[in-house]
């Protein structure tokens, strides 16, 4: 299984993504492809996302089961901890740590 969440994706980008993929809901992508064609996808992507951001999970033989690469600016951040990817999330600008 393989999924993509794309955010403020030019339509250029969307309608390639919906050659391969399904598009379930607005920016939401899913498919089940074999490792190469996901790269392929993956890399059109990253030539094509412009000012958007995405992210891209498959199923694969790891400890989740799992596993995921993000593009783009976000506040979450993939971080590996003990060999398990886990999200991390970097602080709101302008907030101070009494407010969260």
């Amino acid at each position: 299984m393989l999924v993509i969440v794309v955010e403020n994706a030019p339509l250029r980008l969307r309608g390639r993504l919906a050659v391969w993929l399904i598009e379930i809901r607005a920016g939401v992508y899913v498919g089940d492809l074999s490792k190469k064609v996901r790269e392929m996808i993956w890399s059109q992507v990253e030539d094509g996302l412009e000012d958007g951001n995405a992210v891209m999970a498959w199923s694969t033989n790891t400890e989740s089961g799992f596993d995921f690469v993000t593009l783009g600016k976000n506040r979450r951040l993939p971080v590996e901890l003990d060999g398990l990817k886990l999200v991390s999330f970097y602080p709101i600008e302008g907030a101070d740590d009494a407010a969260l």
